[in-house]
């Protein structure tokens, strides 16, 4: 490791999203969301990849979502857990739908307002900067039904609405934004992506990157609009993270991890550079996709993002002429298993060289500051005898990837903060489970929603107040 040091007023901080935390899901005037209508169990890969042409609420399936671990009633108290970590940034969404409960109202709903006002009123109390993303996987449902989602034009004007709102009514509070989470994932995970699903007949590629390609105009002229209403807000694009390696040096593969890295990082080139990338013809062409594009979608492109944040949990693998074999049923970006690392118990694969290596690639290539806001180890947590959760195995690859952090900073990447995934325990994304646990602060729940919700530190809550402390330096 190197002697360099994480730069004055790095942002450390934690990561939430509103979908996988606040409940409340019918509260306070909110409407359904995307994310409400996805279940646990074996219904929940369908609905989420967009196989189930009309998704309703069943009586007989459990909804995460709707409960999830209440942060709507006791964000006081989570919050002055964080504060007492150190934080200095803390990463959370708003979700659409309490805004905005059916999406497509000329004015807001005034409870969602002074809901998520209270709530960042609550971080500043504590010299806490919110980051916030506009559209974290969960699109009001009326959206959905009414018109398609984002295979529909109109949704650019629905969230544009909704983003000014949101920047007017947080002018002052909040400074930094994301548009849209893990904007990538639309490929892989169309319903929970961007609330497609598909029609029978229908070219999937077509009905994908079109909905891709009305996001990308919608994050621009919500990157202008922030820009107008506050020179000073500072808006990142988001990418589900982490470069493809070749499973062999055999040329075939190299050039199959480039073309896997190259669909993982379309939509970013979009959003950074302010125009679609000299590859995209080719595969648009490939796949059978005509894009409807308006004149003026070229001149909206250009207002590009301040800065590029991205999740990273794992490098991938890729190779010419072997299948796809998923490491995990539920990870929904394909990757052969690399055969050099170990992997959790959910089988992503621990890798944090491929960290330093992504956060190079990043930088190479679009020359802006990063923001790593998604990071961490989801596994299974136990509280012993004495009520504590040692939860060593977390510190060690946080550990791990902050060191790699550090090493990617001494490569010449600008690094501005860093906010480990599920700093409180929340509902898994990906599988819909509780037991899958990232936090540093643990939750008394459990997969089928029994459970106090009681809140409790880690042994890894003292190690990071810690490392925050020290900016990085105490890692012991």
């Amino acid at each position: 490791m190197s002697d360099i040091k994480f730069p004055e007023g790095f942002l450390w901080g934690g990561a939430i999203a509103a979908n996988q935390s606040e409940g409340a899901y019918r509260e306070g005037g909110k409407g359904l969301t995307t994310v409400d209508m996805i279940p646990y169990g074996e219904n929940r890969m369908p609905v989420k990849l967009g196989q189930v042409d009309k998704v309703e609420l069943d009586a007989d399936e459990f909804y995460p979502s709707h409960q999830a671990i209440d942060f709507y009633h006791r964000y006081k108290e989570d919050i002055a857990m964080l504060a007492e970590m150190g934080f200095k940034v803390f990463r959370m969404s708003i979700a659409w739908a309490r805004i905005f409960p059916n999406g497509d109202e000329e004015t807001p709903n005034q409870a969602g307002i002074d809901f998520y006002r209270s709530v960042f009123e609550e971080c500043k109390k504590y010299g806490i900067e919110p980051l916030v993303t506009l559209c974290h996987f969960d699109v009001p449902m009326h959206l959905v039904n009414e018109y398609g989602s984002w295979r529909n034009r109109k949704m650019i004007t629905f969230f544009e609405r909704y983003a000014r709102t949101c920047f007017e009514a947080f002018d002052g509070l909040v400074k930094y934004w994301l548009t849209f989470n893990e904007i990538n994932i639309l490929l892989a995970s169309p319903f929970s992506g961007a609330g497609i699903a598909f029609q029978q007949g229908e070219n999937h590629d077509q009905v994908k990157y079109q909905a891709a390609h009305h996001e990308l105009v919608a994050s621009a002229l919500v990157t202008k609009i922030a820009h107008e209403i506050n020179p000073e807000n500072q808006v990142g694009c988001m990418l589900a993270g982490g470069q493809f390696y070749p499973y062999s040096c055999k040329p075939e593969d190299v050039f199959t991890a480039m073309q896997k890295d190259r669909e993982n990082l379309f939509f970013i080139d979009v959003q950074s550079r302010g125009y679609y990338p000299s590859y995209a013809q080719k595969v648009f062409d490939e796949k059978g996709v005509k894009l409807e594009i308006h004149e003026e979608d070229f001149e909206i492109l250009k207002n590009t993002v301040d800065f590029i944040s991205f999740s990273y949990y794992a490098s991938r693998c890729a190779s010419a002429d072997m299948n796809d074999g998923n490491t995990s049923a539920a990870n929904v970006v394909k990757s052969i298993k690399n055969p050099h690392l170990e992997a959790s118990d959910w089988g992503w694969v621990i890798d944090p060289l491929g960290l330093r290596i992504t956060m190079n690639s990043l930088y190479d290539r679009y020359q802006k500051p990063l923001f790593l806001v998604e990071n961490g180890l989801g596994a299974k947590d136990t509280i012993d005898e004495n009520g504590e959760i040692n939860d060593d195995y977390r510190i060690d690859y946080l550990r791990s990837h902050v060191e790699a952090m550090k090493d990617a900073i001494a490569d010449g990447v600008p690094l501005m903060g860093y906010t480990p995934w599920g700093c409180i325990d929340l509902v898994a994304a990906s599988t819909g489970e509780m037991s899958k646990r990232y936090g540093f602060i643990y939750v008394d729940r459990d997969n089928e929603g029994n459970g106090s919700l009681d809140r409790t530190p880690k042994k890894s809550f003292y190690w990071y107040k810690k490392v925050i402390a020290s900016n990085g330096e105490d890692l012991a």
